[in-house]
């Protein structure tokens, strides 16, 4: 190798076969090499970016379906300087696209996995190609060796899994690469969880603890939530208001608010305020001292105590009885709150996000929530649609569930019948479904479904909660300007005050938005 020069090492995201076939290429290259992570979106970008101070590029597993004439522009320009370029994949080429390679001096493969251009190392080559022979998730047990070598192997490897799992997660939430390539480098190593970096180990610690409130989808809906998420999380003092039926997701979009901010470290409480009587909500907002009452053996914190300097999420709050929301409103104004029993203020630093599938206007109208509270609690809006409005996320939301849960693929088949159904039961709904097919052992998803509507024909037979978010606003007034100025509120809140949004869907011009908004 010429001096100064080095490799770069190009991998797929967030398999345990990329990681573990990165590694290999590292150990083979002796640690002489620079990693990055690429989607087959951004190869071509990669590719490009690259220049002469490498002497070879090893692009691993990475597909070929996206921007094929910039890849071959971007090779031609690595081979005119001289940089050496290595694609080890077990995923078959275009056959229009190896056509087109092999114009460039590019052999085809020869082993079971596409080799393409030089090979300068065999031994890299045929240590890669081993990690690339099975695309499932079961097939993570065979990167074993590159885990550890100790006797409590088992152990380690499903740290490393949740690592793996956690790097990609976080990329996905936070745009962060640091960690992926941090985590090749410990297995290239094979350094142990206990000695594991800093860094790594508030990656697993975070993956473990919300891995399994990530928001799944790809339609526009969720896109703009994701966007709000990121714009209303960095602002702690601000409180959110989530609407949606029961099943959307809130608490997930909470924990992702939370997640997302200067209070990620903190805790994280949820309590379903319609969970428990009335007449305990005061204790369970803010605990009791000793003695309180009968039975109060011992001080207790409340849940304002146990969510300071993090996020408190109230689910339901329309549930909350009136007296209740009082309570609660001093505690959210003054910052303090006393334990029943007791006579001493304790400051409490909370971000408050609440949740409800109730019309909450509706409910103030007709004093059953107090507006001053309403007015506390919803400093920003969220509203996440009910999935029927956003179809495109069933199948990506079953096959990332099927994939996580280490089932393997759906099948093209499997995902247009889970489709094919509404669920006003909404995700928890269509995670249920999977759950059957899965106990069941059925791949017919279509039986599956029938089954499943049959024995809950009754439940949904009077409907859902659709009257209560999507109508989320009180009776139209009279007045006609009266009437178009709360049409253009609700439409801006449901489209979570994205003013764009809101000037596309109601067809009128951005100055005449402005001007609706400005009366409210």
């Amino acid at each position: 190798m010429a001096e100064g020069k080095k490799n770069l090492i190009l991998t797929g995201w967030s398999r345990p076969e990329y990681v573990a076939a990165a590694a290999a290429a590292l150990e083979a290259l002796d640690g002489n090499a620079d990693l990055a992570a690429v989607s087959m979106m951004r190869l071509a970008a990669a590719l490009s970016e690259c220049d002469a101070r490498y002497e070879a590029i090893y692009v691993l597993g990475v597909g070929l379906k996206w921007n094929i004439g910039e890849i071959l522009e971007a090779l031609k320009t690595l081979k005119a300087r001289k940089v050496k370029t290595v694609w080890i994949s077990a995923i078959p080429v275009a056959p229009e696209f190896a056509a087109e390679v092999c114009l460039e001096g590019i052999d085809p493969a020869t082993r079971g996995f596409d080799e393409l251009l030089d090979t300068p190392q065999e031994t890299l080559v045929d240590a890669v190609a081993a990690y690339f022979t099975k695309l499932d998730r079961e097939s993570v047990r065979f990167y074993h060796a590159y885990a550890n070598r100790v006797e409590d192997r088992t152990s380690i490897v499903g740290k490393y899994q949740a690592l793996i799992d956690a790097a990609g997660f976080i990329h996905r939430i936070r745009r962060d690469d640091t960690i992926y390539e941090a985590t090749i480098q410990a297995l290239y190593r094979r350094v142990k969880p206990t000695e594991w970096d800093k860094c790594l180990v508030e990656a697993y610690e975070e993956f473990v603890r919300f891995g399994s409130r990530e928001l799944r989808g790809v339609s526009p809906a969720m896109d703009e939530i994701r966007m709000r998420i990121q714009r209303v999380a960095r602002h702690e003092r601000a409180r959110i208001l989530i609407l949606g039926e029961s099943g959307t997701g809130k608490e997930t979009v909470a924990a992702q608010i939370h997640m997302q901010s200067p209070r990620k470290k903190g805790p994280f409480v949820a309590f379903n305020c319609a969970s428990v009587a009335k007449e305990l909500l005061e204790d369970r907002f803010f605990g009791h001292d000793k003695g309180a009452f009968t039975g109060a053996d011992k001080q207790t914190r409340g849940l304002f105590e146990r969510a300071d300097h993090g996020t408190l999420f109230l689910d339901e709050i329309a549930e909350m009885p009136l007296e209740a929301q009082a309570l609660l409103l001093r505690a959210i104004q003054e910052g303090t709150i006393i334990r029943v029993g007791g006579t001493e203020e304790i400051s409490v630093d909370v971000r408050l996000v609440a949740a409800t599938n109730q019309n909450l206007p509706r409910l103030v109208r007709d004093g059953k929530f107090r507006a001053d509270l309403y007015q506390r609690i919803s400093t920003i809006l969220i509203n996440v649609p009910p999935l029927r409005e956003r179809r495109e996320d069933i199948g990506e939301i079953a096959k990332c569930f099927w994939l996580d849960m280490g089932w393997g693929h759906l099948t093209a088949q499997q995902l247009n019948d889970l489709e094919a159904y509404d669920y006003p039961g909404n995700v928890r709904e269509l995670l249920n479904v999977l759950d059957r097919a899965r106990a069941l052992e059925e791949e017919d998803f279509a039986k599956v479904l029938k089954e499943h509507i049959a024995i809950n024909k009754d439940l949904w037979a009077q409907g859902n909660d659709e009257d209560a978010v999507s109508s989320a606003r009180p009776e139209l007034p009279d007045n006609l300007n009266a009437a178009i100025t709360q049409h253009v509120k609700s439409v801006f809140d449901k489209n979570n005050q994205n003013m764009t949004a809101t000037k596309e869907a109601l067809g009128i011009s951005m100055n005449t938005l402005k001007k609706y908004l400005a009366k409210m």
